[in-house]
């Protein structure tokens, strides 16, 4: 009787556990469907879980309206605790037995071209040798909100300047000022274009501008004698997919400055003409980033560091690549 009263109350110990993590969620997602979606089961079901915590608990947590969530002072301040309860939880788990082995669906966001040309490459390996991981994989140029798409980790080119995630640099992709040759010589239509030389020389150039970089159409390079130099270019086309900007460049629209791994080998191509070499556009550092303050999965840990090793031998993104094009 005493066993069974004991196991009785480790069953309800764990289901608050899961009515509090989906408490947790409902708070950041600002969605019972989004939850429900998330957790593989009925949006019935999550509001089941929440009104079962605050029976328990005997206090309202949310209000509900036809437009949105909002915490009560007491959801507020459970809230709060729910956070704790459930990353030291997950760290006592983590900590003893297989639970230290990654595990579970780890949810990656990643831009589209960087994880087509190369995150892909390395997602075979990464499996094999994780076999108890399932990989969700999510190919966006948009900035994912990681709390509101329960993402466990992104992938983001360029300065990261959010104070609530922790960034690790995992490479460095160099770039280059690129374009088709048919763009200088169009056979076709019979006009000849001559390369631009210096920076300040693109502003006689149709320029393709990729939108989702901080600096947009103001292009920043390394000078042949130190220091740097920038220019504000324009053209007929702007684009917020690096895919259609590899695309366009290849079509003969105009220059682009791109990352090298969006061309690979076709960079040695005669199809393909890099411009101004002696003017580096600057590189950007690539990083994976994740919640601050949240428990670090060992899913989460192992893909970092799976990767930045893979990086490290990869000349299109590897710090050492970066330093040998400068």
């Amino acid at each position: 009787m005493e066993y069974d009263l004991f196991i009785f109350g480790i069953i309800k110990v764990m289901d608050r556990l899961d009515c509090m993590q989906s408490f947790v969620r409902v708070v950041e997602t600002g969605s019972f469907s989004a939850v429900a979606r998330e957790l593989s089961t009925t949006q019935p079901t999550i509001s089941k879980q929440i009104a079962a915590l605050e029976d328990y608990l005997d206090a309202q947590l949310l209000t509900r309206s036809t437009r949105k969530l909002q915490l009560t002072p007491a959801g507020e301040r459970f809230f709060e605790h729910c956070q704790g309860v459930l990353d030291a939880a997950a760290e006592a788990e983590a900590s003893v037995g297989q639970r230290q082995n990654p595990v579970g669906t780890l949810r990656v966001s990643c831009p589209v071209a960087f994880g087509q040309h190369q995150v892909m490459s390395y997602v075979k390996g990464f499996l094999e040798h994780y076999a108890d991981v399932k990989l969700d994989l999510t190919l966006s140029d948009r900035f994912t909100d990681l709390v509101e798409d329960g993402t466990d980790l992104a992938i983001r080119i360029g300065q990261v300047n959010d104070p609530t995630l922790i960034a690790h640099r995992i490479g460095m992709t160099r770039r280059v000022a690129i374009a088709a040759t048919s763009y200088f010589s169009n056979a076709s239509s019979g006009t000849r274009r001559d390369e631009p030389q210096t920076p300040a020389a693109l502003v006689d150039h149709n320029c393709i501008v990729y939108t989702r970089l901080a600096t947009v159409n103001e292009w920043h390079f390394q000078c042949p004698t130190g220091g740097t130099t920038q220019v504000t270019v324009k053209g007929n086309l702007q684009v917020d997919n690096s895919t259609a900007i590899r695309e366009a460049v290849m079509s003969g629209v105009g220059i682009a400055v791109c990352p090298v791994w969006l061309f690979g080998e076709l960079l040695h191509s005669s199809s393909l003409k890099v411009v101004l070499k002696n003017y580096q556009p600057l590189p950007l550092p690539i990083y994976a980033v994740y919640r601050r303050g949240r428990f670090v999965p060992a899913k989460v840990r192992c893909f970092i560091e799976y990767l930045t090793t893979e990086f490290k031998l990869n000349p299109w993104v590897s710090d050492y690549g970066a330093q040998q094009s400068a």
